[in-house]
């Protein structure tokens, strides 16, 4: 459809390989144009995507399918110099993966000429719209030629993103690889009903389990996120938090710490793990539930990616329930309850909604279930949670 011409809405959770679906035909596009038109090289593609660790990733991608084409691509971001950046941009590039913030500074400065873009991509725009890059979004394409390609995509299609669609789309194809707001069938989902005080304790027991080489866990405050580091380090266990407050050299560092397996637990606030893309991660925790369901689907599917399996461990809280209810009718999955050795509190509304919980979602799972397997890729393992 992209080799058409045509212009695309997709709707596709990560680690379904969107990236390369829209690199690869846009590098070949422009190979072809290279070869019949020795032109001064110009921006010709524009791909746009809410972090900048999702844009490093993007334009890692561009440079392992594009060797030896002689494409130009480069990736700007904020939170860095911008001198590499500009003199790059000087020196001419046909493909520039952005983040909207720092790419509506170096217009501003006349640094970036958006008049020969044929193929524009926007990337995660749901995250886009959470982050409230959508006006931002909206001043780049308003310097965009009206005649040109556009590829957009969406992990979820809220009413806010479809319209956005609507606007900026001529006539598209719509290819849906997943029904919109559903978890990976490959990813085994479990629910520990626990009381705030007693989630510390129940984390550093999941990890004593070796089976678990490396676990991605989330919490929704950056303040969190060092707390829950603090907690783990002081139990010798290696980790790192990966945070709005991190500068840009702090959270590649841990990033990279993290996929060498030097540093065997991340900590991430949802906005700052976008782009997270690691082999082989197993094992997903959230230490806090998010209070945007949509978020869920986002922060299980960094596991389980492209066909392998993986585990999604969910702590919940008193507080957190309606966050549950909330995640519960958007994947329209009844969680499994898990059973773990830090009960709620008797008398505790954790406790009270555990029992309608673990009465109306599935069979609850008994403690050590989970922990005594590695995840595998056999189809004659534990049922799966996802329909």
């Amino acid at each position: 459809l992209i080799l058409q011409g045509k212009d695309l809405l997709g709707c596709a959770q990560t680690g379904t390989g969107k990236t390369a679906a829209f690199a690869i035909p846009i590098l070949q596009l422009l190979y072809q144009q290279k070869q019949q038109h020795k032109e001064q090289k110009t921006i010709k593609s524009l791909i746009l995507t809410p972090t900048r660790e999702l844009a490093i990733q993007i334009e890692e991608s561009f440079t392992a399918y594009g060797r030896n084409t002689g494409l130009k691509h480069l990736v700007i971001f904020g939170g860095v110099s911008q001198n590499p950046q500009t003199e790059a941009l000087k020196r001419g590039v046909d493909i520039l993966v952005a983040t909207p913030g720092r790419l509506l500074d170096l217009m501003n400065q006349r640094f970036v000429n958006l008049q020969h873009v044929q193929i524009l991509v926007l990337d995660e725009a749901d995250r886009m719209l959470d982050m409230g890059f959508v006006n931002d979004v909206k001043k780049v394409i308003a310097k965009l030629p009206q005649k040109r390609q556009t590829l957009f995509f969406s992990a979820t299609m809220p009413k806010e993103i479809q319209s956005l669609a609507d606007s900026i789309l001529h006539k598209p194809e719509k290819v849906e690889v997943t029904p919109v707001s559903s978890t990976a069938e490959t990813i085994e989902q479990a629910m520990f009903m626990v009381d705030k005080s007693d989630k510390r304790d129940l984390l550093l027991h999941i990890l004593k389990d070796k089976n678990i080489k490396t676990a991605l866990v989330f919490t929704r405050t950056k303040h969190g996120a060092d707390k829950v580091v603090k907690d783990l380090l002081r139990a010798n266990i290696t980790a790192e938090a990966i945070h709005g407050n991190k500068s840009q050299n702090a959270r590649q560092r841990a990033l990279s710490n993290f996929k060498a397996r030097t540093t065997r637990i991340l900590v991430a606030t949802d906005i700052a793990a976008r782009g997270i893309d690691v082999d082989e991660l197993t094992h997903v925790i959230n230490y806090e539930l998010p209070n945007i369901p949509e978020t869920y689907v986002h922060r299980i599917g960094r596991t389980g990616r492209a066909g392998a399996s993986g585990i999604a461990f969910s702590f919940c809280d008193a507080d957190e329930l309606e966050f549950l209810k909330d995640i519960h009718k958007l994947i329209n999955v009844s969680i499994p309850v898990s059973d773990h050795p830090y009960p709620p509190k008797q008398g505790s509304l954790a406790q009270k909604v555990q029992s309608k919980i673990g009465a109306d979602g599935g069979k609850r799972k008994p403690h050590g279930e989970f922990r005594s397997r590695k995840p595998s890729n056999d189809s004659n393992r534990r049922p799966k949670t996802s329909k």
